[in-house]
């Protein structure tokens, strides 16, 4: 499995300096305005950058300015780098430094890739380049001489296998509401806005998957009976997230589910794909939103399973969802002044409290950090 070995970030948002290693399962704690959004904000802009839409990201954020930490005056400069263990042998690092520029918005300072092989000391590197807007990894992967378009290759796979998925909308002009694309079934959107595609697929392909998928949204809301995906409009090509009730014929749709229950019904879908399918990093943004105590230690079991063939990111502010997950995979997310830290809890530490305590308590106490508010 390729994973993400570590990232540090320097001049994005309230992040003036920090470095996090990686773990399987990884959850961010920590007091409102700590940071833990923000470092999940900085992979939705790798996301981004990845697919060619940096100035997009950028613009949709509030200028570059925003995205500075303190502003352009104080940190003119946003760098990064993500260390990604390929194979037992190789070893592939993107580094990059953006620049603040006319207009509001930032340049490529530098853009790297390089690879290590196990045995030799120093990494190959490939330099992109300086002044461009958008990423140059793409053009490299596509032109590029043998070396750079292989390492272009892998870093561009990896960058875009570490997702954001973000299931907080659930109103009535959410995506996951309307019709979508029967053919854009390959991976889950960020939104669900593609969920009732992807099902069809699985349903039609892959029907062990798509029935323990049914089964664990059963557990949550045992009203539910199955999906009712039907292909529907001009030539058969859309489709909608229809359902029905264990108890009725009729057909209800997406808006007649609560939205605990949808959004539920997106973690379980996500989560419970064919491994082959799970990105190399999943990262969601507080997923017990709304949902059942039972519920949640559903959907934080879920986590842990995924952890075995992805990595997971998420962050909680909930002590009730954090007692389902070990000490080992908790980050603290704190203030260090006016800058973010991410750091490890001593285990040792805490193997007393715990003897009494569970981890949702001992947060809730204060012993590991910036309790929950």
């Amino acid at each position: 499995m390729t994973k993400l070995n570590s990232i540090a970030i320097r001049g994005f948002r309230s992040v003036k300096e920090a470095t996090l290693e990686f773990r399987p399962l990884n959850v961010l704690i920590g007091a409102n305005g700590a940071g833990k959004s923000n470092l999940i904000s900085f992979f939705k802009m790798m996301n981004e950058l990845t697919a060619g839409r940096l100035q997009q990201y950028i613009a949709a954020t509030g200028r570059a300015a925003a995205n500075l930490y303190f502003g352009p005056k104080v940190t003119p400069q946003l760098e990064a780098e993500l260390h990604f263990r390929v194979t037992d042998e190789i070893e592939d690092t993107y580094r990059m430094r953006l620049f603040y520029a006319a207009n509001d918005s930032l340049i490529f300072a530098e853009e790297h890739l390089s690879f290590l092989t196990r045995g030799h000391v120093t990494p190959r590197e490939v330099n992109l380049g300086a002044g461009h807007e958008e990423t140059l990894i793409r053009n490299t992967a596509s032109e590029g001489e043998s070396t750079a378009k292989t390492t272009a290759k892998t870093i561009l796979y990896m960058l875009n296998r570490c997702r954001v998925f973000h299931f907080h909308d659930t109103g009535p002009t959410a995506r996951i509401m309307q019709y979508c694309y029967i053919d854009d079934s390959r991976w889950l959107m960020h939104d669900a806005g593609n969920l009732a595609a992807v099902l069809y697929r699985l349903q039609s392909q892959n029907e062990t998957a798509y029935r323990r998928i049914v089964a664990t949204i059963k557990q949550v809301a045992p009203f539910f009976d199955d999906f009712v995906l039907e292909p529907t409009g001009p030539g058969k090509r859309e489709i909608i997230l229809n359902w029905r009730h264990r108890e009725s014929d009729l057909v209800f749709g997406p808006h007649q589910l609560s939205d605990g229950t949808l959004r539920a019904i997106c973690l379980i879908s996500l989560l419970m794909q064919p491994a082959e399918e799970l990105p190399c990093l999943i990262i969601v943004d507080e997923p017990e939103l709304g949902l059942h105590p039972y519920a949640l230690s559903v959907i934080a079991s879920l986590f842990r399973s995924a952890s075995h063939h992805a990595q997971v990111l998420l962050s909680t502010q909930s002590s009730e969802f954090l007692n389902h997950f070990d000490v080992e995979d908790i980050v603290i997310v704190e203030r260090d002044g006016e800058s973010s830290k991410f750091v490890r809890p001593n285990v040792e530490e805490l193997k007393d409290w715990l003897q009494d305590y569970s981890l949702g308590e001992i947060w809730t106490k204060n012993v590991i950090g910036a309790g929950p508010h």
